[in-house]
């Protein structure tokens, strides 16, 4: 039944995504908050489809920590479903994506309307000047960046490691970072759609002006304890 569960949804998600994609195409033409407010409703929209045909509720919890201007967000990264829910709560998100994406139709244009910071990876120096350059832009305009401090997904419980990254733009940027742990790839796997709870918890802000040493210590120390407690629910 499950795997039955999931082929539906499967279908209906791509079949969801699309039709947003093309009908509101005209969007692009007009002010950035309807592009972002296209995501919000996309977003909920495959919420409510998880729910209906795979029997899976999306739990949001620290609400009170969702920043409402610029900060940065750094989550968990399990499964494809951690990207849609930034886009669901948090007001104005915009990721920090590998480049190559940005050349997926209607993927990429939506992706630059609102302002997604598109990297080179094989820029290194290069590439986080115009990280930081770009996210500071976005600051002006009370948005959040979102970055995976893992830079990829992992299994649920799998020990990965943070990238130095989000680190730099931490030190540069002096902005708080609020982390952010999950159980989504229990729930979410590459094709079963498992029925019970998908936990985002937004944790307490990591304040601007630590040392680097202290401040990756204190993101993967908060990310995996509460990442761990979700698991085991």
């Amino acid at each position: 039944m499950t795997a039955i569960r999931s082929l539906l949804f499967h279908v209906t998600f791509y079949l969801w995504t699309a039709l947003v994609a093309v009908l509101c195409s005209p969007i692009l033409l007009g002010p950035t908050r309807w592009t972002l407010a296209m995501f919000h409703a996309w977003g909920r929209g495959n919420v409510l489809l998880l729910w209906l045909i795979c029997g899976i509720r999306v739990e949001v919890r620290g609400r009170q920590y969702i920043p409402t201007g610029p900060a940065l967000v750094a989550p968990k990264h399990q499964c494809m479903f951690d990207v849609f829910a930034q886009f669901t709560w948090l007001p104005g998100s915009v990721f920090v994506m590998k480049k190559e994406l940005a050349w997926i139709p209607w993927f990429g244009w939506y992706a630059a309307k609102v302002g997604t910071i598109d990297i080179d990876r094989s820029g290194h120096s290069t590439a986080l000047r115009n990280m930081v350059r770009r996210a500071k832009v976005l600051f002006e305009k009370n948005r959040q960046v979102v970055i995976f401090p893992e830079g990829t997904r992992g299994k649920p419980g799998a020990k990965t490691d943070y990238k130095p990254g989000i680190a730099a733009l931490y030190r540069e940027l002096d902005v708080p970072v609020i982390p952010v742990a999950t159980n989504s790839g229990v729930h979410w796997q590459s094709f079963l759609r498992v029925p019970g709870t998908i936990v985002f918890e937004y944790l307490e802000p990591i304040p601007p002006g630590l040392k680097r040493a202290e401040f990756m210590r204190t993101l993967e120390e908060r990310i995996e304890t509460a990442s761990a407690k979700l698991l085991a629910l």
